[in-house]
């Protein structure tokens, strides 16, 4: 018999980013999102956090949003409402973390450390069916779940920005050739679009057909 679509989902990985539109993860000098959320977005992030994703996430970006996360719930943070929910509402996530360097227990609650090879590690939360799951950030281990094979879903948030200049952390270095089925497309606020795709990853450009 085949996959049930609850099994299906259950192996489900997907890579979430946001980007630039010229491929940066942030920019110097530039605030969270670019200064660009809207209440459409943050409410679309709070609800996608109230769904059963387990986030998969580095040491990295478990320092900085654990960090922002605890920072929102204070008073006086200085986020919005809607910037506040998002962030707090993350405590509450299951989340595993992939770091040789960070020690257990973590203090963030709902975080579980794995020392180990990611793409082994993740290798195996798949064969056993424990998600779905989606990256948080992290662009070094979505790009090795990448490459690996591992990704069902590749989804952007593409910000209207050009940051060549400050742009940090660029995305694409590093990836395979992968072509991508556009399976979803929405746009936030009238200037941030979504666009989710189906990745797979190229052995190299691919041939062309005869005419």
């Amino acid at each position: 018999m085949g996959e049930t679509t609850a099994e299906a989902s259950s192996r489900s990985l997907m890579v979430d980013l946001i980007i630039s539109l010229d491929g940066y993860a942030s920019a110097e000098g530039w605030p969270g999102w670019w200064g660009l959320e809207g209440p459409e977005y943050l409410a679309w992030l709070e609800q996608e956090g109230e769904k059963d994703y387990t986030l998969l996430l580095g040491a990295n970006t478990y320092r900085l949003m654990s960090g922002m996360s605890e920072e929102a719930g204070a008073e006086g943070s200085g986020f919005s409402e809607d910037e506040g929910a998002s962030l707090t509402g993350l405590a509450a996530v299951p989340k595993v973390v992939f770091s040789s360097t960070l020690q257990a227990p973590l203090t963030w609650p709902n975080s579980e450390l794995v020392a180990g090879d990611a793409v082994e590690a993740v290798t195996e939360m798949k064969r056993t069916g424990a998600g779905p799951w989606s990256t948080l950030g992290s662009l070094s281990l979505c790009r090795s779940l990448l490459s690996a094979g591992l990704v069902d879903r590749y989804r952007l948030v593409v910000f209207p920005v050009i940051t060549g200049r400050t742009g940090r952390e660029r995305i694409y270095d590093g990836y395979p050739d992968v072509s991508l089925e556009l399976v979803d497309s929405r746009t936030f606020d009238g200037r941030l679009q979504l666009l989710e795709y189906v990745p797979t990853v190229l052995s190299g450009p691919p041939r062309r057909g005869p005419d």
